[in-house]
């Protein structure tokens, strides 16, 4: 797996990730999907697997879960599994953070 760096430190990563609030990310021809909940970061594929909706257009519901703004497909930001199983489950891509910035990893 690449580590890449999305962010020089998480200080920078809380100024440009709104809490809750999907944000894209184009990393090696990619579209990620970044959602910031309180200290944790998370990636997703950007793509919802039922229409191919861009999920960082999307919401986060009251459980924390991203919702796609298509066809409100659900997915749990930790695993990527849509909810109620009625689409694929989306790819997840670990989040590591320490004193030398925020990676990304990506096989």
């Amino acid at each position: 797996m690449d580590w890449i760096k999305i962010f020089e430190s998480t200080a920078d990563a809380k100024k440009v990730l709104t809490e809750n609030q999907p944000k894209l990310l184009k990393v090696h021809g990619r579209s990620i999907c970044l959602v910031r909940q309180g200290e944790k970061i998370y990636g997703v594929q950007n793509n919802c697997t039922h229409s191919e909706g861009s999920l960082h257009l999307g919401t986060i519901n009251q459980l924390g879960d991203l919702v796609c703004p298509l066809h409100q497909h659900t997915y749990h930001l930790v695993t990527g599994v849509e909810v109620d199983q009625r689409s694929a489950d989306l790819e997840c891509f670990p989040i590591r953070e320490g004193g030398d910035g925020v990676f990304i990893g990506m096989d």
